[in-house]
């Protein structure tokens, strides 16, 4: 049985002739996430993977990452189902003094109120230019 809240249970047997209805709670988990979530906040340059839409990108920040997939905010309506690469700003340096980025290209899943969800099919990490002083 799907669904959260309460279930009404048959009448107890025996001990007695008065009949009790018990009520038992049954939840279920919604949330489909396998991976935990962590609130990392990055600068993130997107670009959607397509022939037709070669040059729609823009800028945004990740609201929460996980191993499976990121959050972030978006400039642009993101269609679910479109394929996305992900440019993120890495906290870690390469041997403490090469910038990094994570690069992820994955699919949107969803997109409400400004945020776009990503699903990582792929990532992985790159030298990232330094910023000049």
């Amino acid at each position: 049985r799907q669904g959260n809240g309460p279930r009404q249970m048959g009448p107890r047997r025996g001990g007695g002739s008065r009949s009790e209805v018990r009520i038992a709670f049954q939840y279920t988990k919604t949330d489909r996430r396998t991976a935990d979530r962590f609130p990392i906040e990055r600068e993130v340059r997107y670009k959607v993977l397509s022939k037709r839409n070669a040059d729609e990108g823009g800028v945004g920040r990740t609201v929460n990452m996980s191993s499976s997939g990121i959050l972030f905010t978006s400039e642009h309506m993101l269609l679910p189902g479109r394929r996305m690469e992900l440019s993120i700003s890495w906290p870690a340096q390469l041997n403490n003094e090469t910038p990094l980025k994570l690069v992820a290209r994955g699919r949107v899943t969803r997109f409400e109120s400004g945020k776009a969800a990503l699903e990582i099919q792929q990532y992985e990490f790159r030298t990232a230019v330094k910023p000049s002083s």
